[in-house]
């Protein structure tokens, strides 16, 4: 039996949460593929190139770690790669029905695939990638919620974390 696993997401940024996830995984599972999803009906901040690469980098501290992109079904993708477990991360029970019902409808789909759910570290159960965009853009610090290559490349994009701006006073 193959023993790997895939991972995925859009990864718009990849958090301090996804990696837990995906270091929980590389524990379990020697071989881990992490599918970075094109995803087209989002308007990314960063591109699939730029996705892909700080996944790369992220996790380049792992072993066994392959970083790939994919569109259209998640179950098509695990079996091209050969994989037939998907690992998914779940912050909160809110994520629990919407998983649920994509274990079941990928059953469905290919039921030689099993889904396989993990939780982060509750220090990240409450990080997301729109939280982390939306803090980058109004120039807070996400240092605590990305990993650095993350933290760099939102910099460059934003400008870095400005602080609280005090206007002066009309005088």
């Amino acid at each position: 039996m193959n023993k790997a696993a895939v991972c995925a997401g859009t990864f718009d940024p990849i958090t301090m949460g996804h990696l837990d996830v995906i270091e929980r995984a590389s524990r379990i599972f020697p071989r881990v593929v992490i599918g970075v999803a094109t995803n087209p009906g989002k308007n990314p901040l960063f591109s699939l190139e730029e996705r892909i690469e700080l996944v790369v980098r992220s996790t380049a501290h792992l072993e066994g770690i392959e970083v790939d992109s994919f569109d259209g079904l998640l179950v098509d993708f695990s079996e091209s790669k050969n994989v037939h477990v998907i690992v998914r991360g779940l912050r909160a029970f809110s994520d629990f029905e919407y998983e649920f019902q994509m274990a079941l409808t990928n059953r469905k789909l290919k039921p030689a695939i099993e889904t396989l759910f993990l939780m982060p570290k509750q220090d990240y159960s409450y990080v997301s990638s729109s939280n982390v965009r939306e803090v980058a853009l109004l120039g807070g610090d996400t240092s605590s919620f990305v990993p650095r290559p993350v933290q760099s490349a939102l910099e460059a994009k934003f400008g870095g974390f400005q602080g609280l701006e005090i206007p002066e006073e009309a005088g």
